[in-house]
């Protein structure tokens, strides 16, 4: 989990031909999740050594000196794979000193700029739109979660938006290089910039200077409110979609519900698979473990581990498309404990 400027100059980090990986389980289902993960690895054969974090905002697991330990092993480890951290709203807000969550904290220090979200339909579970294949990159490090707000008198709130021209080409810039790089045809910029004139403004105009850098790419730009609409009614007239901080949050949301949620997200070299905590499910065996198996096989793809990636996500997938094995969220019956184990029975050892 690092910056990009750094990804290509140094390796992972490596333990005796074993590949070092900082893991957070997070709150609600994803210590579960995680479970399936190691089992699935054990089973697999998978060379990577988890170094794993309990970190929450939530469980009396919250210190300053707690996140840096995690950040550090990030910095030295330089891949991770994490679940959701919880934040407590009113936590927060009866604690005004401290109003930056850990996620937050987390992408502003490690300069995780670029949240990438893959909405891929899986073969054998059908959903309003099938066949989907669309990107979103979101810029994560400023917008509308810089964490810099006060109450300037007692009821009134100001909440700062922070749009930089140098960000907004930055992530600008990773959209088309990730459209190029995937053989990608198309760049959708997301906005609000005919309200926030100046700020979303800011984010437009340096999307389109980036644009002229790559005329094979194909440019548009959309509003936020209509892409929501867009996205719901015709996914498919969309590729690869940037957008500042917070209409990234809550677009990959909306494209989660496009495909029951089998989506996961990469933050450079950090990989997540979970959107919520989910923790009505906690100690169920209910939860379904795709997205976080996905992840996980993103994460072996990342670490130039082509076979054991490629053996995972194709054992998830197997699973789906023979619809025998489902937990509930996908209409079937079957535990968290019994979907990990027939992608195991799937694995092509």
């Amino acid at each position: 989990m690092t910056s990009s400027q750094n990804v290509s100059e140094t390796p992972p980090a490596r333990a005796d031909s074993t590949f070092k990986v900082t893991m957070v389980p997070g709150d609600g289902v994803g210590p579960e999740l995680m479970t399936a993960v190691k089992e699935v690895f054990k089973a697999a054969d998978v060379p990577v050594e988890f170094e794993e974090f309990h970190l929450s905002e939530v469980q009396n697991m919250a210190s300053e000196e707690k996140l840096e330990e995690v950040l550090s092993s990030m910095k030295n480890n330089r891949v991770a794979i994490k679940g959701n951290i919880l934040t407590c709203v009113m936590l927060l807000f009866d604690h005004k000193q401290y109003l930056q969550s850990y996620e937050a904290e987390s992408s502003i220090k490690l300069d995780l700029f670029a949240n990438v979200v893959h909405v891929n339909s899986l073969p054998g579970y059908s959903t309003r739109h099938n066949n989907l294949d669309l990107v979103i990159i979101r810029e994560q490090t400023e917008g509308e979660y810089s964490s810099l707000e006060h109450e300037s008198v007692s009821g009134v709130v100001a909440c700062l938006k922070i749009i930089t021209r140098e960000k907004s080409r930055r992530i600008a810039k990773f959209a088309f290089d990730y459209a190029t790089k995937k053989g990608r045809s198309k760049v959708t910029a997301v906005h609000k910039a005919n309200i926030m004139k100046l700020g979303d403004g800011l984010f437009l105009q340096s999307c389109a200077e980036v644009a002229e850098l790559y005329p094979k790419i194909k440019y548009e730009s959309i509003i936020i409110d209509n892409c929501c609409m867009q996205l719901v009614q015709n996914p498919y007239q969309f590729d690869v979609l940037v957008m500042p901080n917070l209409y990234g949050n809550i677009i990959d949301n909306l494209a989660a519900g496009l495909v029951a949620e089998p989506v996961y997200r990469l933050r450079i070299n950090c990989f997540e698979g979970a959107r919520h905590p989910f923790a009505q499910a906690v100690g169920r065996n209910i939860a379904n473990p795709t997205a976080m198996l996905l992840t996980a096989s993103n994460m072996l793809r990342h670490l130039n581990l082509e076979y054991h990636s490629n053996m995972v996500s194709e054992a998830v997938k197997k699973v789906i498309k023979q619809g025998k094995v489902r937990t509930s969220d996908l209409g079937g019956y079957a535990t968290s404990d019994e979907f990990t184990r027939a992608v195991i029975s799937n694995l092509a050892i």
